[in-house]
């Protein structure tokens, strides 16, 4: 912000919009989108990750471990999005906090009184103490937890599917030349998945970007929030008075997801197309077509 900025009241016209467009507050609305990115960087992967973990022990041999990859995608894929999302937080923040009281409370009192819970300040998580950034780490963390463990069940179910859709004579023919069941796995079944399993994917990829604006509920200080606080005519931003600018800000918002879903598409179709290449399936054989022609 600019010292001829300090004054609000004393600005008008186009002094007055650059000094609000570059105010503190808006700087960390800037810094808001970046939080979006930084959440998307960071879950894609661990949700891919959960899922290929979800799809492998559903495949499994071993039956406790076939079940539990089962359950975890059904059971996750059968509640909706904002439950988990408002839950997993919470629990898992009441149970970091619960086995730190274990180790670094001297009290016996029950953590559970009635409909509160209670531990020690040194087993708060974070500290009262410590920095704010410190606190917003902490809640981009556990919300990473929670978009992944949801997108991670919807990701193993596709992925499931892809190593379903893999010919089953590959498999066998694999198996004639001696391979084992990993070997098989990571040579044949792996690298054959992933055409079938990108549309899938990537409409996942779509629908957690849509699904980023949740933030908002899990604390976190997204473009949802300062949207609504910086466009609202009253709030806790008010430092520059003006009217209800809400459908500006949305209209920003708006803007910035369509073109990310744009961007998306023009990468997701190159990838689509590179890993369609003398594979035997629709989008292959259209490839083999357009080359003959």
């Amino acid at each position: 912000m600019f010292a001829s900025c300090a004054d609000p009241a004393s600005l008008e016209g186009l002094s007055w919009l650059m000094c609000y467009l570059t105010s503190g507050k808006h700087l960390l609305f800037y810094a808001s989108f970046g939080t979006v990115l930084l959440l998307l960087i960071i879950t894609a992967p661990i949700a891919l990750l959960f899922g290929f973990g979800g799809a492998m022990a559903s495949r499994s041999p071993f039956w406790p471990l076939r079940w539990f990859g089962k359950i975890y995608t059904s059971m996750v894929r059968g509640v909706p999005d904002i439950v988990f999302f408002l839950f997993v937080p919470i629990a898992l923040d009441q149970g970091f906090e619960w086995m730190r009281h274990q180790v670094l409370c001297d009290s016996d009192a029950p953590v559970r009184q009635g409909n509160d819970f209670v531990v020690c300040a040194a087993a708060k998580l974070p500290l009262s103490a410590s920095p704010p950034w410190v606190h917003d780490v902490y809640a981009v963390f556990l919300a990473v937890i929670a978009f992944a463990i949801v997108f991670g069940a919807f990701a193993a179910n596709v992925l499931y599917g892809a190593m379903q859709a893999v010919p089953r004579a590959q498999l066998e023919t694999a198996e004639a030349y001696g391979m084992n069941r990993r070997q098989v796995n990571r040579r044949i079944l792996i690298p054959q998945m992933w055409t079938y399993a990108l549309p899938g994917l990537s409409n996942l990829w779509m629908i957690l970007i849509k699904a980023t604006p949740l933030l908002f509920l899990l604390g976190v200080e997204d473009i949802v929030y300062w949207a609504r606080e910086l466009g609202g005519a009253k709030t806790s931003a008010f430092s520059y008075p003006h009217p209800d600018w809400r459908l500006y800000y949305f209209l920003g918002i708006l803007v910035f997801y369509l073109l990310m879903t744009w961007v998306s598409e023009k990468i997701l179709g190159r990838v689509t197309r590179r890993l369609s290449q003398g594979q035997a399936t629709l989008a292959g054989e259209a490839q083999r077509k357009a080359g003959a022609l």
